[in-house]
């Protein structure tokens, strides 16, 4: 008979795998860890982009004042004036690498600032409102689409610091030459985050942003190079001179944590709302365009005051 000399024990091993209940309440967990932190990192993403977006208006502004410097202390232009027929060499100006089709004030300046908005700028006028920038200097990050140049994300004060569209009595230039050392610098806003002709429309009749250059009025930026002013009047120009009309005005965008960013002409930048540059906006969140609700010009104008855009006549 076998003699057993030592009783058997049976050692339990641990146990691996979770239970599905286990399983579902780290899931659970991990779930609200990312509720909790997705908004706060989109926020921080949010406020990365405005301050980029800040940084990158201030370069363009300098931009600004070395062409000035460049070009005998005038200002540059909303657009180069169209001399006779588009084919006509007149339109073709030097942007620092090369000659463009009649630039845009953004692209002009690029011929004394050594930053170029395109790598090959283009002499052709049927590339006039289809060609996109290519530096990150003139791009928007919190709306890296918008880089028509024609739907453009930035708009230039151009009523007051340099418009050569012609008047209407075909007497010159609606204003410019404008020399620099006659505006007041920093109380005059150079450039700003620009919603285009979509600033008439009401907040839910805009429609998305255009990249190839459609000429959609209600369309986010479209023509939103053309910063107007906040108080417009009947004679005065509009940012689209196809499309002359209050609800076709344009204004700032408040893309920037509910504001709008700022490049001001004697360099520096900050972020605004509308209603501090003194726009006014109507119940359905268009921008008005008649004056109401004590809409002013004071920070377009170039001397402080409340002055009504130059006269297209």
């Amino acid at each position: 008979m076998r003699h057993l000399s030592a009783t058997k024990i049976t050692t339990a091993r641990p146990r691996l795998a979770f239970t599905l209940i286990e399983l579902l309440v780290v899931i659970s967990l991990i779930a609200l860890l990312i509720g909790i932190l997705l908004p706060a990192l989109a926020s921080a993403r949010t406020a990365a982009n405005a301050t980029l977006c800040l940084s990158r208006m201030r370069q363009i502004s300098i931009g600004y004042l070395i062409y000035a410097i460049d070009n005998k202390g005038i200002g540059v232009p909303g657009r180069m004036a169209k001399i006779g027929a588009k084919t006509d060499p007149a339109n073709l100006y030097p942007v620092g690498n090369g000659m463009q089709y009649r630039p845009r004030w953004f692209i002009a300046m690029g011929a004394s600032a050594n930053f170029y908005a395109y790598k090959i700028p283009s002499t052709d006028p049927a590339d006039d409102n289809t060609k996109t920038v290519d530096s990150d200097v003139f791009v928007c990050p919190q709306v890296p689409d918008r880089i028509n140049n024609r739907n453009y994300a930035y708009g230039y004060n151009f009523q007051f610091l340099g418009n050569t569209r012609n008047k209407v009595s075909g007497s010159g230039p609606i204003n410019f030459p404008v020399k620099v050392e006659f505006v007041q610098g920093s109380q005059t806003v150079l450039a700003a985050d620009c919603l285009g002709t979509a600033a008439g429309k009401a907040t839910t009749a805009r429609t998305p942003y255009q990249v190839d250059g459609s000429k959609n009025v209600s369309a986010l930026s479209n023509h939103g190079w053309a910063l107007d002013p906040p108080r417009l009047t009947a004679n005065s120009d509009y940012c689209d001179n196809d499309n002359r009309a209050p609800q076709h005005r344009s204004a700032p965008d408040e893309r920037h944590l509910g504001a709008a960013n700022i490049s001001f002409v004697d360099g520096h930048g900050k972020r605004m709302t509308r209603k501090e540059l003194g726009y006014t906006d109507n119940a359905d969140g268009s921008v008005a365009a008649n004056g109401g609700g004590g809409a002013h010009n004071r920070q377009f104008s170039g001397n402080g005051r409340d002055e009504d855009p130059p006269d297209i006549n």
